[in-house]
Formats: structure tokens, sequence, C-alpha cells
């Protein structure tokens, strides 16, 4: 059995967090694998409030188990959601795509765990400075908003930059991943895309499809010019966008292009106007599985690799 320090911080059965997916990550995907043994999290995203608070009462009505809420700090109501989660006693907060500074204190002093997504180590070592209750090292091979430096180069150096147990995130879909993380320094893994091919995952049958059927390089990055890079699958859209993007479109018309694109994928399954977010390890999920059988298989996998790390050493 595999235990570690972030299982004993978040009081969860074994070192495995689903990732904060807008969208995506709802009540019922968050109590799925929260009643697996991991730590579910529901994606705050670009809702308000009232959407967060119905998701945390269906989570409520699922599992009596720990489990999370992604706040992204780019939302205009991050503020509600960072009031809501200390009203509803949410255990744990992740953050993403910006920085928690302002929310840090009000959250620890309501007793919640506090882990924001790091792509950096200044980044790191500012939240250690601020309290922070632990770190997701996310590299950017994750799918979504990403950062410049991998996750193989990221999570050793921000373990080293910090006390607090850390995370990795980004291109971890199964046990291998897992033990890779911890020889790496990190105490637990993230995961997103691993999670799109879970039974309790709501999205749209062919997004689920096309996660199935990737390939190694069914991946791109798009957004850089506006400083908001993410990765997603390729697709007639996020060709079409790239293009745009470097073809001379004003920023004001590039961005209402991906306006609701994540939406018109998750819930339409729209291939000429969505934005389907993967991380580049989508190849290597190619089934539909309970969420729990997710989270216990990751774990099963990775111990023999752990148990046999040895024969490495002459």
């Amino acid at each position: 059995m595999i235990r570690s320090a972030i299982c004993e911080l978040l009081g969860i059965e074994y070192p495995v967090l689903q990732g904060g997916m807008a969208w995506i990550a709802d009540g019922r995907l968050a109590a799925a694998v929260s009643n697996g043994g991991g730590l579910g999290i529901i994606a705050a995203g670009n809702a308000p409030a009232d959407y967060v608070k119905e998701q945390i009462d269906i989570a409520k009505s699922l599992t009596g188990k720990p489990f999370g809420v992604n706040i992204m700090l780019m939302s205009p109501y991050a503020d509600e959601v960072s009031e809501l989660v200390i009203k509803e006693g949410v255990s744990v907060v992740t953050t993403g795509a910006g920085n928690p500074s302002k929310y840090i204190k009000d959250w620890l002093s309501a007793g919640i765990k506090v882990i924001p997504v790091v792509a950096s180590v200044a980044m790191a070592r500012l939240m250690t400075r601020l309290g922070a209750s632990a770190l997701i090292a996310e590299g950017g091979e994750s799918g979504g908003h990403v950062g410049e430096l991998t996750t193989m180069v990221l999570v050793p150096q921000v373990c080293q930059a910090t006390s607090l147990p850390v995370i990795a995130a980004g291109g971890i879909a199964d046990g291998r991943g897992l033990a890779a993380a911890f020889m790496l320094g990190a105490c637990g893994v993230q995961m997103g895309t691993r999670f799109l091919s879970a039974a309790e995952c709501s999205i749209h049958p062919r997004y689920k499809e096309k996660i199935l059927s990737a390939k190694d390089l069914c991946t791109m990055v798009t957004g850089k010019r506006l400083g908001h890079p993410v990765r997603s699958l390729r697709t007639s859209f996020s060709r079409e966008y790239l293009k745009a993007e470097y073809g001379g479109m004003p920023d004001e018309e590039l961005e209402a292009l991906a306006t609701g694109a994540l939406r018109l994928a998750v819930k339409e399954g729209d291939e000429a106007r969505g934005c389907f977010l993967s991380g580049q390890i989508a190849a290597l999920v190619n089934k539909e599985q309970p969420a729990q059988e997710i989270v216990r298989e990751v774990v099963r996998e990775a111990e023999p690799i752990l148990l046999n790390a040895s024969k490495w050493v002459k």
C-alpha cells in the first residue's frame, strides 16, 4: 500500500488528486474520485458562486470524504467563490491561473488546506512564504493553461525550493507516472486527462472518444501571443485559431474567437468551434473506467515499480 505525507495532510487513502478542469470537474466526478480514495476536486472555472454551491451540494450528497474546489483566479467570480468555500467548509482549495496571495490568509484561518498550482520555482517560494499547505508543481505537458517548464524539470526544482509537500502534475496517467513522481521528490500526483475517461465524467461522448483514440502527437498549444497559452487536442478549431493568432488578427477578435470554445467542446462536442483541452499523455488513456477503478489501478501499478526500484543499484 502506498501512503505519503499528502495522504495524512488531506485525510485521503491514496496520493492521487483529480485535476480541477473547468466545465468538466463537477460534484459528481469529484465525489466519485474521493469515494475511490483520492481527492476529488470541483472546478469553479468562470462560473458564479451559485453554480459552485450546487456542485458542492452534489458532492456532499454523494460522499462523506474530503473533496476540494479549484478556483481559477482569472475568473470575475473569484472573490465570491473564495467566500463560498469558507462558508461551505470545503476541505481543500487548489488554485490556478493567477496568484492567490490575497485569499490565502482567510482560507487558512477557516481551516482550509490551500494548495496552489505553480509553474515556476519563484511562485513556489512565494506560496511557501505565504503559508500554503502544499504545492502542485504542474509541467507544460498538462492540458489547459500551461507554463514553460516540463514536469521532469519543474518538480525536482520545486521540491528543492520548498519544505512543503509537493504534488506532481502534467503528463501523468498511470502507475509509472506516480512512481516517477516519487523519484523526483513529490509525494503525490494530480491527474486531469486520465479522469476525462472516467465513467462519472460528464463530457460529451465525442470529447471522450477523442481522448480514448488520441495518439502521441495529438495536442498543440495556442494562446501564447495573448500571454495565456493553452494545450488542447489538434482539431480544426485549434488549427484555425493558431493561424489567426499569428496571422494578424487583432487581440480583441482573437479573444472573442476563443470565448465559449471549451463549453462547446464539453457540452456539445462541437469539433468546428470547440476547444478540447487535453494533456500530452492522452495517448495512454484508452479505456473508460469508474473513477474509483482509475485511482486504485494507478496505485496498484506503481507499487511493484517502487518495490523493485533497488534493482538498478548494484
